[in-house]
């Protein structure tokens, strides 16, 4: 079995996966770069005043949608191979950058905490294009991301085991960075499976009636394009860089990195990661500014510079893998054993 440990692999039994953290989370609920400037939050007032709706967040998704409705209508007479091109060119960047939306709205980034109605149908609208139902179950586990990262049973962002023991070589590797909207998708089944919601069951209805919808009106390719969209762009692909990126630990003591290149453009600046986790309700537009106001606070802190090279680095260093992660156990998780 493969487990990294600080720096390398070594053989290890199924009881010591992952690296864990020597006590608990001394900030329970949040990966925190900067607890400093967290705890003295109250005296900054730029930053405090940052932690507003995104007024042209709602638009750029209306926009976002609509590109890929023209997309699904363009689509209709192209050879599969020439489909499955532009669904990977084009209508992959779409589709991954509308679920950094739906993740953005999931912190009410849209509409506020006092309108949490609108803010959860608008992550609706924002799932069309994605082809499956995602949005309303994303919010309820992404919760438990930032209420208890790197919790044991509780953070399903965590790989699991099995796939830390699988998953160990390049080509495996590879294979498993490709896969990663399956294993996204399956992943809360296994390790912290809760009941369905009303919200779920109304997200998935629309869904459904919005793929009939485009089936009826143009065909099967269309439906086709949009969910190899989102498999070909929530896969092996630049953007997908940003799941490694956020908390497989490149270096020892770290488990949060910012990237502030170029891609944070089309992705809601999900990369400014150590500050979202700092601020999670400053919307991503925000988040740069974060930084400008206090950056003796984040310069200083690891960071990355290129999501391809971090999937390169993934796949080719001994010392990454699925189990390159920070595991704790929180009390939440004590409770139910």
């Amino acid at each position: 079995m493969c487990r990294f440990h600080f720096g390398h692999y070594v053989s290890v039994t199924c009881a010591d996966a992952c690296s864990w953290a020597g006590g608990r989370d001394p900030h329970p609920g949040k990966s925190r770069g900067s607890p400093q400037l967290v705890g003295e939050a109250a005296k900054y007032p730029a930053i405090k005043a940052l932690m507003r709706p995104d007024p042209r967040l709602k638009w750029t998704v209306l926009a976002l949608v609509l590109a890929q409705l023209l997309a699904c209508w363009l689509v209709r007479g192209l050879a599969w191979r020439w489909l499955l091109f532009w669904a990977y060119a084009f209508g992959g960047c779409v589709n991954h950058s509308l679920t950094l939306a739906i993740h953005d709205i999931s912190h009410n980034a849209a509409f506020g905490t006092g309108r949490a109605a609108r803010n959860r149908w608008l992550a609706v609208f924002a799932n069309l294009p994605v082809g499956v139902p995602y949005a309303a179950s994303f919010k309820k586990y992404h919760v438990d991301h930032h209420r208890y990262l790197g919790g044991d049973g509780l953070d399903v962002d965590v790989p699991t085991r099995l796939e830390g023991w699988l998953f160990c070589t390049p080509a495996r590797k590879l294979l498993w960075l490709a896969l990663q909207p399956l294993f996204y998708s399956l992943r809360p089944l296994c390790v912290h499976p809760k009941a369905v919601t009303r919200m779920e069951v109304l997200n998935a209805l629309v869904q459904l009636a919005a793929d009939a919808a485009i089936f009826a009106l143009w065909g099967l390719k269309p439906v086709v394009y949009l969910l190899a969209s989102t498999l070909l762009g929530l896969g092996l692909h630049p953007i997908s860089g940003h799941f490694v990126a956020e908390h497989y630990m490149f270096l020892k003591g770290h488990e949060t990195y910012s990237y502030y290149g170029p891609l944070n453009w089309i992705t809601f600046n999900v990369g400014y990661h150590v500050e979202h986790h700092d601020f999670p309700s400053i919307p991503g537009c925000n988040l740069p500014l974060v930084r400008k106001i206090a950056p003796e606070y984040y310069d200083h802190l690891p960071q990355h510079h290129s999501w391809v090279k971090v999937l390169w680095d993934f796949v080719l260093e001994d010392s990454l893998g699925p189990y390159a992660r920070v595991k704790r156990v929180c009390k939440l998780a004590e409770e139910r054993l």
